[in-house]
């Protein structure tokens, strides 16, 4: 399977507020992220839904090292 590919079905997620920020970052930054990126984006998708939710709402600290994606992600 592609990487895009898997990554669309990674970003289906249990609440439809973080299907469309991620789905978001996925059209707009996919193309042009490294892989240092890509990796901070697999490990938020690694994350639980309510935490992922916490940290790219802000409503819980962000992890300093994920800090690049995370402000990708809430550009809207």
């Amino acid at each position: 399977m592609p990487a895009l590919s898997r990554y669309k079905l990674l970003c289906r997620r249990g609440m439809k507020e973080l299907d469309v920020v991620l789905v978001r970052y996925l059209d707009r930054h996919y193309s042009d992220a490294d892989s240092a990126e890509l990796a901070q984006f697999d490990e938020l998708l690694a994350m639980q839904d309510p935490e992922l939710f916490g940290v790219l709402f802000e409503l819980m600290p962000e992890p300093p090292h994920l800090q690049q994606v995370i402000a990708k992600i809430r550009i809207p």
